[in-house]
């Protein structure tokens, strides 16, 4: 059935029906079959490839839902993590912004034409916050058996410093955005202006 429904053998029958033309018209004479069957061959070799379907992969806005769906397992996770007031202030900030960032909204709007927004996202909801958080649990327990160490909450307060600092640029950046689109439309705007008789410009 795929092959019935192939360009090649589309282009072969169209060879073939124009074989059966020269046929009817007496042009092929007694060797009409191999008139016939050479105009389909030939049609079909001449036939552009079967293009191969895309593969499926989803768009920003399914790849925010999963991200959506991650960002609730971390949250689930780090409920259960005992961190110190500084570290633990520092990640309520950060998962706060992430958590505005992540709203269902207007934001998604943004965020579904910026793949490298959607990426950073990504990344901090699936690597970055439960690698930092786990390794300082981890280094925690070790600390406790080799004391004098730096303390694994410094590292920690860092990262999460540092993570803070990469949603406000992907922040900035959205807002910046959504600033040149206001600014565009206010020039289109002025460009329009009132028409030389007093009416509106179309």
């Amino acid at each position: 059935m795929a092959y019935l429904e192939s360009r090649k053998n589309l282009a072969g029958g169209a060879g073939g029906l124009a074989g059966l033309v020269l046929t009817f018209t007496g042009v092929a004479g007694p060797y009409w079959p191999v008139v016939v069957a050479g105009l389909y061959g030939a049609g079909a070799l001449l036939a552009p490839p079967e293009r191969p379907a895309l593969p499926g992969f989803p768009d920003p806005s399914a790849q925010l839902d999963a991200v959506r769906a991650d960002f609730a397992r971390l949250r689930d996770y780090l409920a259960d993590v005992d961190l110190p007031a500084a570290a633990g202030g520092r990640l309520t900030e950060l998962t706060d912004l992430l958590a505005a960032l992540l709203d269902p909204g207007w934001v998604t709007e943004l965020l579904v034409q910026d793949p490298d927004a959607v990426h950073t996202l990504s990344r901090a909801v699936r690597q970055d916050v439960p690698e930092a958080v786990d390794a300082y649990v981890r280094t925690r327990w070790w600390t406790r058996l080799a004391p004098g160490q730096v303390p694994p909450e410094r590292h920690l307060e860092r990262q999460l410093g540092l993570l803070h600092e990469e949603a406000e640029r992907l922040a900035a950046g959205l807002r910046e955005t959504e600033a040149r689109r206001q600014e565009s439309h206010t020039r289109y705007l002025e460009d329009r202006g009132p028409a030389p008789d007093g009416g509106i410009n179309a």
